[in-house]
């Protein structure tokens, strides 16, 4: 689990700094690339006398993390930089909810290659390990296929104008590009825009730190990076506990009178389910919410929403632990949904939007890069940090409690600190975000 967040932090620095150096475009295509060959490396992987499986796993999971890492930086600033101002919010939402349906459809794939095996699952008293087997490897190689598809757009797309302008001073091509790229057959440049982006400071290290040195802008990046840190303690946390809410709603462990064979398929098929529901019950409705208000209420405000009502849902989540799931377990559910909603209309979408439109061309990408990477710090905080606090508390369990019987959970208070702590990360949130500027409409 913890390969593929230390790749992707690793990614989103190296790419960030790359895209900035060398090109979006072409970062773009090779990122991808990575991706691809260490998804699909994952699904042939084996078991050899000299290195075992999980090791090789290991490392391509470190790898396919290190391009999903690339993809953060690189998808804003692609899109900021080829949108309008006037509806530059929607299309970054509209780019960053792929990330909902990704998970949607990656949970309904699941669904039908375990329905596909079942009657190999099923077949004995004992789970037939090769059907099991190979089901997560078709799972895991059919998620190359997108991949392989968008390739070749994103090696045939021009370089971003703003780059092609602003860092490597070509106005014309500049202009060409969006002219073939829109094919609207006008561009209009303003004169005066022309000369004072041509004589626009290189990036180079001394005048990094000269420009993020000075508040007015070093505030800004400690207000991104901050805001995504705090948000991915909870964002990431809460996804390690699906679990929990499967067995709340019914999707969780299978009944102890099956034999192994049928458990196991019962186990894979509900969570397939399960994840399906929450999917779209809490997380999808968040981005088109965010898409319909965007361009008109502005970042900053959504974002300081979002992480008010997180704060009040993972507080009553806490200190009512033990209410929601002992009697009503429904209201539990339903706030679990609701802080899904919430990450998504508000902080999980802005802090993706927002470091794409805040910093200028040629830190652009940089600064992405910076705020994606250390919100993934606080992913790696959330799934390493809380299962040792969990271990801590002389439980055997693990943090994500998929071997718990939903009767034992109610024994089980780590989850309820947990969720309070969610809730402190939360409201600090609100203070970094007060360092943002509204960048809507720049």
């Amino acid at each position: 689990k913890v390969a593929s967040p230390v790749g992707t932090l690793i990614g989103q620095l190296l790419f960030g700094w790359l895209a900035d150096i060398v090109g979006r475009k072409r970062m773009y295509g090779v990122e991808l690339m990575i991706i691809i060959i260490a998804t699909f490396a994952q699904a042939v992987s084996g078991h050899a006398s000299a290195i075992s499986i999980i090791a090789v796993l290991v490392m391509w999971r470190f790898l396919m993390g290190v391009g999903v890492g690339g993809d953060y930086p690189l998808s804003a600033v692609i899109s900021s930089e080829f949108a309008s101002t006037r509806t530059r919010g929607r299309l970054m939402t509209a780019v960053f909810s792929a990330q909902g349906w990704g998970q949607f459809t990656a949970a309904v794939v699941g669904a039908i290659v375990v329905r596909a095996f079942k009657s190999e699952i099923e077949s004995q008293s004992s789970a037939n390990p090769m059907a099991v087997d190979t089901c997560w490897r078709l799972i895991i190689g059919l998620g190359a296929v997108p991949g392989v598809i968008a390739l070749y757009y994103r090696l045939t797309i021009p370089e971003t104008p703003r780059f092609t302008m602003d860092i490597e001073r070509n106005i014309h091509q500049a202009a060409q590009d969006v002219d073939t790229f829109l094919t609207t057959g006008t561009f209009v440049v303003d004169p005066d825009a022309v000369v004072q982006r041509a004589q626009a400071p290189r990036a180079s290290r001394r005048d990094f730190f000269n420009y993020f040195g000075k508040w007015e802008n070093g505030k800004v990046l400690l207000g991104t990076s901050y805001s995504w840190f705090a948000l991915d303690i909870a964002f990431y946390g809460l996804g390690l506990n699906n679990s929990v809410i499967l067995n709340a709603i019914g999707f969780g462990n299978p009944s102890k009178s099956l034999t192994q064979g049928f458990a196991v398929y019962e186990n894979l098929i509900n969570i397939c389910i399960g994840n399906m529901i929450l999917s779209a019950a809490g997380l999808i409705p968040g981005y088109y919410a965010t898409m319909l208000f965007i361009d008109w209420w502005g970042r900053k405000p959504i974002q300081l929403m979002g992480f008010i009502m997180l704060t009040i849902i993972f507080s009553i989540m806490g200190f009512a632990y033990n209410i929601l799931v002992n009697h009503n377990k429904g209201a539990f559910i339903f706030l679990y949904c609701m802080a899904n909603f919430f990450q998504n209309f508000g902080p999980n979408t802005t802090t993706f939007i927002i470091p794409g439109e805040a910093f200028p061309t040629r830190y652009r990408s940089t600064g992405h890069g910076i705020s994606a990477a250390t919100g993934k710090l606080g992913a790696i905080i959330a799934q390493v940090g809380f299962s040792r606090l969990v271990g801590n508390g002389n439980v055997r369990y693990h943090f994500h409690f998929i071997h718990l019987p939903a009767s034992d959970l109610l024994l089980f208070q780590f989850i309820k600190h947990i969720l309070e702590i969610f809730a402190l990360f939360m409201l600090t949130g609100v203070f970094s975000t007060l360092l943002l500027p509204e960048t809507k409409g720049r």
